[in-house]
């Protein structure tokens, strides 16, 4: 699961250019320093953690989903 930071992102695009899944776009939400952020199609997401490595400003977070029994 990948978690953006939404307000230090300063929309470079180096996460969306990197994705390999097409999971991250920039979005129509604007944060308080006047950025679109990005944000993830976690469904599209498989976790490889590319984006955090290319991220400058360090806006992602990759965490592990825990499954809850049933």
């Amino acid at each position: 699961m990948v978690v953006i930071k939404k307000e230090n992102c300063k929309s470079c695009g180096y996460c969306i250019r990197a994705c390999k899944q097409g999971a991250l776009s920039v979005s129509s939400e604007i944060n308080g320093k006047g950025y679109a952020v990005v944000e993830v199609d976690q469904d599209k997401c498989i976790g490889c953690g590319i984006c955090y490595t290319v991220c400058p400003d360090y806006v992602i977070t990759i965490k592990n989903e825990e499954v809850q029994p049933a």
